[in-house]
């Protein structure tokens, strides 16, 4: 199976681990969020690889603001539930792989889906 790629939106400002807002806005975030990335996901037709799954996220934020990576990635948890149920799959089989692209429009995650090789250079 080849590359499957998808262009999801940017993860609300309530998922961020640094967020100080109430347990219970969070909570809605991140709900929506996840239905959002389930939806976009079965609308793509992504279909899960056979066994370990490389997940290669791309954010691409909304401003040139510096951010980091492991911030991205636990905003993006919802997000990545939501592919995991859109696939069918325990999210555990994901390797995720990280890095800050350009600044895009109101930011968005260019979500790449491949087979894992575990041992070959990713």
């Amino acid at each position: 199976m080849t590359c499957q790629q998808i262009l999801l939106p940017w993860p609300a400002k309530a998922l961020s681990p640094n967020a100080r807002g109430h347990w219970s806005q969070k909570s809605r975030a991140a709900k929506a969020y996840r239905m959002q990335c389930f939806l976009f996901a079965k609308k793509a037709g992504l279909v899960a690889p056979a066994g370990r799954i490389l997940l290669q996220l791309e954010f691409l934020p909304p401003t040139a603001r510096r951010r980091d990576d492991d911030n991205l990635l636990a905003s993006f948890k919802a997000g990545r539930d939501g592919l995991a149920d859109a696939l069918g799959i325990d999210d555990s089989l994901f390797v995720s792989q990280v890095q800050i692209g350009e600044v895009h429009p109101g930011g968005a995650v260019r979500v790449t889906l491949s087979p894992f090789q575990s041992g070959a250079q990713q």
